[in-house]
């Protein structure tokens, strides 16, 4: 398997895990994916998660997602705790991490995690901007955070390096870019932190 740099992307790039929505799936050889249904997407009584078990299941696929909740966009918050409590009950069955949208939901998150549980996977909020507070409650839970080309510096000094991952998302902007901004924030070299998340992403998804 190619080393995981870049957790969260939408553009398809060797070293990173691409994120599509079930009915977008058309996977290119060697690349790694996270299929789900995104949450600005779905709808209510959603037929399009029916296939994301199955697909979940593919080789290729080494997460779930993304899901999430999004109170500033996207169907009503009840539509998109229902999907992603679906997506959820996939991870656990095909036993890998889930990936999740967060945009001032974690709360709502944080309940619907724990009302599901227990969890043999792990559950990674992507695009992590919020500030620390909200940084330091979902580690809490024991979720891993993956920062981007933005985020706040404060929420990324309280996230474990074990627990930090980056991304380019949609974002052109190279993975090395983000690996360097987030380094220098927290007082590393960019090799250093590129062979941290690369371990901590393996992990993720082949354990």
């Amino acid at each position: 398997m190619t080393p995981i740099t870049d957790f969260h992307t939408h553009l398809a790039a060797p070293g990173a895990i691409v994120a599509v929505d079930v009915d977008r799936f058309e996977p290119r050889p060697h690349m790694l994916y996270a299929v789900g249904l995104h949450p600005w997407r779905v709808t209510a009584a959603d037929a399009r998660l029916d296939r994301l078990e199955a697909l979940a299941h593919h080789d290729q696929v080494v997460a779930v997602g993304e899901t999430g909740m999004d109170a500033l966009r996207g169907a009503s918050l009840d539509v998109q705790r229902e999907a992603m409590r679906r997506h959820i009950i996939v991870a656990e069955h095909v036993g890998k991490p889930l990936v999740v949208h967060c945009v001032r939901t974690s709360q709502q998150i944080i309940k619907l995690w724990r009302d599901t549980a227990p969890h043999h996977v792990a559950l990674v909020v992507h695009g992590f901007r919020g500030n620390e507070r909200v940084a330091q409650a979902l580690l809490n839970e024991g979720f891993y955070l993956s920062f981007g080309e933005h985020f706040n510096p404060r929420a990324l000094a309280v996230t474990p390096l074990e627990r930090l991952l980056i991304e380019t998302d949609d974002a052109p902007v190279a993975i090395e870019q983000v690996a360097a901004t987030v380094a220098a924030q927290r007082g590393i070299t960019p090799a250093a932190l590129l062979t941290q998340v690369t371990r901590t992403a393996t992990t993720l998804v082949l354990t």
